[in-house]
């Protein structure tokens, strides 16, 4: 479609502020971004949406404007939400680059322009998308007895003849058609997200054309609104938060305009994803809020009253406060390059999907944060009962992972590892920093063990951690120098840095690349030194026995 189209509809809410000339360029796609440098997710031919959140003063918007031209950007939509008026060193910027920039009054919703672009674009390329398209509109559009995005898979099943399904990176069912047929099982699901996972970090092409309990199914990824297939730098980033929509076809012999089809309605199901991400927002908040004041020591009075604020959020309804867990995850990526706390968090929110909460959407119930390379979540208890051999209920471990297992294992591949940890629970304000410390120390014992998706909840901490301030001291000073000892001797006599290496190594979860890069060390530097800790010490730093040994004289020395 043509920009110029864009100003004839005036339920966009649209003003031209500058690059009038430039009118007839072609729109091919939208994108909504915040982010300073958006350049790994343009293709070229975009309609960029901003709210402006990336501006700080009038210098940003030159290098902005700069890189959006670089990636060949069709024209910028600037929001008035955030500053009121759009600012005029935007405006200027985007005159010498000769780039058209338009206006988006506060009242409009990017999704509505979006959804405008998509159906536009997608039915100049296929006749028969347009009538879909437009049909799953009015129902998206008409509240919430719309039904989201399981309306268009009915309608692909109705005018197109085609199954499918929407599912999340664990194999999670989103949405499936109503329509007369076999359902997909969860096991078929599961197998469906790991090949779809293995087949995305291979960078093989989409569809993804696989055989699954005797039928062949065409995975086709739904990625952020108005982003094209295959243009994220790396796969890593994203491979384990996009859906998938599966349909139940041999998707080889298609035809390109009938390709667009699909890929015009992951886009309509990409606006429901964003607006589904969009209500996390305020659970986020306060997910980062009440974990700042518990790493700042705040006083308990005040993380209580953050407390009580989320309560309602997550659990409404709720008459009493309710105790809490805390599960602690982190996706370690090998290499540098990639931010890992972000891509925590958006799998930790798809894993703690709880089958024992109840009501229409169990991600409501869902409060992440993310600080450093790990993300931290709140989970709220509705009351804790206790099983007949004393122990508590709530959020397992083990359970956490059983059902996701295999597809996430797909998806970290060969470079990458899930550790997760689980607190016991608690009710009270006081309780809450010790619960985020046991959560940590139970995703460092599951980072010692072997495998890429590894799990540890509070129980397996009684030997140990929770014991240690118990341990007499002649027995923790006996313990540590055995240990330590020799380790320490060696370090006055050749400055060889052994305890500061075994520390960085134990804290890396015995990644080698990792932590020669924090070291700022060759990795043969490296194994060279752990291999000298071995020999000093008699231990085998590659068995878990061991690392803990060491890990516990650490933290009693």
């Amino acid at each position: 479609m043509r920009l110029r189209a864009l100003l004839d509809t005036d339920a966009l809410g649209l003003k031209l502020l500058g690059g009038e000339d430039e009118l007839d360029r072609t729109v091919r796609g939208v994108m909504t971004t915040d982010l300073r440098d958006p350049s790994r997710y343009l293709s070229g031919g975009e309609l960029v949406l901003t709210g402006l959140a990336w501006r700080r003063d009038a210098a940003d918007s030159e290098p902005f404007v700069r890189i959006l031209v670089q990636e060949g950007v069709t024209a910028l939509a600037a929001g008035e939400a955030e500053l009121g008026d759009v600012p005029d060193d935007l405006v200027e910027a985007c005159a010498r680059h000769r780039l058209p920039l338009f206006a988006v009054h506060e009242s409009v919703a990017f999704a509505t322009i979006t959804e405008h672009v998509v159906r536009q674009v997608s039915g100049e390329r296929a006749g028969d998308l347009a009538a879909v398209v437009d049909r799953h509109r009015r129902m998206m559009t008409s509240g919430p007895a719309g039904g989201g995005p399981d309306v268009v898979l009915d309608l692909l099943g109705s005018d197109l003849d085609l199954r499918a399904w929407v599912l999340s990176p664990t194999g999670r069912l989103i949405a499936g058609p109503k329509t007369s047929g076999p359902a997909l099982t969860a096991e078929a699901c599961g197998r469906l997200a790991a090949e779809h996972l293995a087949a995305t970090r291979t960078g093989r092409r989409a569809p993804h054309r696989v055989l699954v309990g005797g039928a062949t199914y065409s995975l086709f990824p739904i990625r952020s609104t108005g982003r094209a297939p295959q243009t994220a730098r790396d796969a890593r980033e994203t491979v384990l938060s996009d859906w998938l929509l599966a349909v139940e076809a041999d998707a080889g012999d298609w035809a390109e305009e009938r390709l667009d089809l699909l890929y015009g309605v992951t886009q309509l199901i990409a606006v429901e994803r964003d607006r589904r991400d969009a209500a996390r927002t305020v659970r986020r908040r306060l997910a980062q809020e009440v974990l700042e004041l518990v790493q700042t020591g705040a006083a308990p009075a005040e993380i209580a009253a953050r407390l009580r604020v989320a309560a309602p959020v997550l659990l409404p309804g709720l008459g009493t406060a309710p105790h809490w867990q805390v599960v602690v995850a982190r996706v370690d990526w090998d290499g540098a390059g990639i931010e890992e706390g972000p891509v925590a968090q958006a799998l930790l929110e798809e894993i703690l999907v709880d089958p024992l909460s109840a009501g229409p959407e169990h991600s409501d119930r869902i409060a992440v944060a993310h600080t450093g390379d790990e993300a931290v979540a709140l989970v709220p208890l509705p009351a804790v009962s206790t099983e007949h051999d004393g122990s508590e209920t709530g959020v397992l471990a083990d359970a956490l992972l059983e059902s996701v297992r295999d597809p996430l294992t797909a998806g970290l591949s060969d470079d990458g590892r899930l550790t997760l940890g689980v607190s016991a629970a608690v009710h009270s304000a006081e309780g809450l920093r010790g619960a985020l410390e046991e959560a940590r120390h139970a995703r460092r014992v599951a980072a010692a063990r072997p495998g890429r998706v590894c799990a540890a909840g509070h129980q397996e901490l009684a030997s140990h951690v929770l014991l240690l301030p118990f341990v007499p001291d002649d027995v923790r000073r006996a313990f540590t120098a055995r240990l330590l000892d020799p380790l320490r001797d060696y370090d006055r006599r050749h400055r060889a840095e052994l305890i500061p290496t075994l520390e960085a190594f134990l804290d890396c979860d015995g990644s080698w690349t990792r932590c020669a890069t924090r070291l700022h060390l060759h990795v043969n530097t490296l194994r060279y030194r752990v291999g000298r800790i071995e020999q000093l010490t008699s231990r085998d730093l590659s068995r878990l026995e061991d690392k803990l040994d060491f890990f516990l004289a650490l933290r009693m020395s």
